[in-house]
């Protein structure tokens, strides 16, 4: 049982030894892909040694047993510590998706609902603030379009994590966030104190981590400088500091001014491209093994509406995993934790479901 256990241990010894290479520290790049890997491993061998200690612990119990009975009285908690842990074990040798160490751009969008949909834009994006505060991750706003009541039409922000542990990365919990959030509350703006119901998209990319890891091509890309403007359409800048980028073989169209800086607009822009042109290349290839692997969040469209936010009842509800729960004032405050780790173990149980069937 856990044969392939052996090749991934050796595979850790190895990457502790180059770990202990300065050499190593002076590419950034290996370094990071090599912290990351022996962080994913480091849970596979301390989860097998406490396996085979519990393996060896129930022999020795058996063993004794058949000399002594008073010993016979700890088998069965061994023998439920053993599933237990052969268990977790056989949840951390199914294949990672690859990008959860990464950090994400997430975007924002203002759906049906018209004003009240861009405030619930806003409360959603202070929702994401306080969740990646509450995880001690960095936040950089990229880009927005205020809308006139103090709303968002779009908002992009850049979340970073701390970790090279992928099962804390980033990427790993915010995937499942990606898709069509629908709100039901009585607007700031109803005087009749009617429940509307309105929704806003929520776009979630893994970050590349180099430049050169997507490879653009500068005759690609066509780029267009213009003024910025504010809610309403006025402008806000005197310069020509906005910046759109549009990759002609995708048709991927970014739009940057919320720096005054035409370069920091660019750079931005140059950001969000890399990270929706790597998404674009996933999909395709995910699209190209649809077959043979299935996710049961992943593969989600991001048009399909996931989540439930019904104020009048304080109820938010997750619509892929069946998760509800009656505290959402705390959700909108970043007490996101539940609802994703609701996500994160119905995809754990659809890869194991998919690995019993390949088996």
């Amino acid at each position: 049982m856990f044969e392939s256990v052996a090749a991934l241990r050796a595979e850790h010894d190895d990457l502790q030894q180059q770990l202990s290479d300065p050499e190593l520290h002076g590419d950034p790049a290996r370094s990071k892909r090599v912290n990351r890997r022996y962080a994913e491993l480091s849970r596979i061998v301390a989860a097998h040694a406490a396996w085979q200690q519990n393996v060896d612990d129930l022999e020795a119990a058996r063993e004794l047993a058949a000399e002594d009975p008073a010993f016979a009285d700890e088998i069965p908690a061994l023998e439920a510590s053993l599933d237990e842990n052969a268990e977790k074990l056989r949840r951390l040798l199914i294949p990672r998706d690859p990008d959860d160490a990464r950090d994400v751009i997430m975007e924002i969008k203002a759906g049906e609902g018209g004003a009240e949909s861009m405030l619930f834009a806003a409360d959603l994006l202070r929702m994401y603030l306080h969740y990646a505060e509450s995880k001690g991750w960095k936040t950089e706003l990229l880009e927005r379009t205020e809308s006139d009541l103090g709303g968002y039409k779009d908002v992009q922000i850049a979340v970073k994590g701390r970790s090279s542990d992928p099962a804390e990365g980033v990427w790993a919990h915010l995937k499942y966030e990606g898709g069509v959030h629908r709100v039901q509350r009585v607007p700031a703006t109803e005087s009749q104190g009617r429940i509307h119901t309105s929704a806003a998209g929520v776009l979630v990319f893994p970050e590349v981590d180099e430049p050169e890891e997507v490879e653009i091509n500068q005759n690609d890309l066509k780029i267009d400088v213009f003024r910025s403007s504010g809610p309403g359409g006025q402008s806000v800048n005197t310069t020509d500091s906005a910046v759109r980028i549009t990759h002609l073989p995708t048709g991927i169209v970014v739009s940057m001014q919320n720096e005054k800086s035409q370069l920091q607009n660019r750079e931005a822009a140059m950001r969000v491209l890399r990270a929706r042109i790597l998404a674009k290349q996933q999909e395709e290839l995910d699209a190209e093994a649809s077959a043979a692997r299935k996710s049961q969040i992943r593969s989600v469209d991001r048009s399909e509406r996931i989540r439930t936010y019904n104020f009048p009842e304080n109820r938010i509800a997750d619509h892929r995993t069946g998760f509800k729960a009656y505290n959402l004032d705390q959700v909108m405050d970043g007490a996101l934790e539940p609802i994703i780790q609701s996500a994160i173990a119905a995809d754990e149980e659809s890869r194991l479901a998919a690995v019993g069937t390949e088996g």
